[in-house]
């Protein structure tokens, strides 16, 4: 266990927030450094659990395990988005790759680029799910994602994101 006690300016250590992350997020960014290991365990193992299933055969696990992941998948994409959007907040304000985007391995990409566009395509993601299923707690669902977007709309979908996810940790604390 680590002796690291989180704060809104090292949510984990080492990492240390920018003000920008901190005028978002505010001392919810806690809360999105307990989120990135939980986050990725919990990407492993329902992977594992649904391999092992395959692999057994059993097609009632499987649908049971699919079900399951389909019921998480907003609160997924909720979380994630968040964390997408605080460490993109880390690294400033900037522009987004096209959509769509074509790699081209002689001209590479920057990280604080690609991880904003990152953010953005998560969060776009969150909002289609909303528009769809109806399922925003905050109201004023931006527009999802489409190719050709501008660097405001995928602005907007990050605000959104960030929106919701608050709304969610203040509706829910210590979730």
């Amino acid at each position: 266990m680590s002796a690291h006690r989180a704060s809104p300016g090292e949510p984990w250590p080492g990492w240390s927030t920018s003000r920008l992350a901190q005028a978002a997020y505010g001392n919810h960014l806690t809360r999105i450094g307990e989120l990135l290991p939980a986050l990725l365990y919990t990407h492993v193992m329902d992977r594992q659990h649904l391999a092992a299933a395959h692999t057994s055969g059993s097609q009632d696990l499987i649908n049971s395990q699919v079900s399951s992941l389909a019921i998480e998948c907003r609160d997924d994409l909720l979380e994630a988005a968040a964390v997408l959007d605080a460490l993109a907040l880390c690294h400033g304000h900037g522009s987004y790759l096209p959509r769509p985007y074509q790699e081209d391995s002689s001209n590479p990409v920057p990280r604080d680029v690609e991880l904003r566009t990152d953010a953005s395509d998560v969060a776009g993601e969150l909002a289609a799910h909303d528009l769809q299923h109806g399922t925003s707690t905050t109201g004023d669902i931006p527009a999802a994602l489409k190719n050709g977007c501008t660097d405001a709309e995928r602005d907007a979908v990050r605000a959104y994101a960030r929106r919701e996810w608050i709304a969610s940790q203040e509706r829910w604390p210590g979730m």
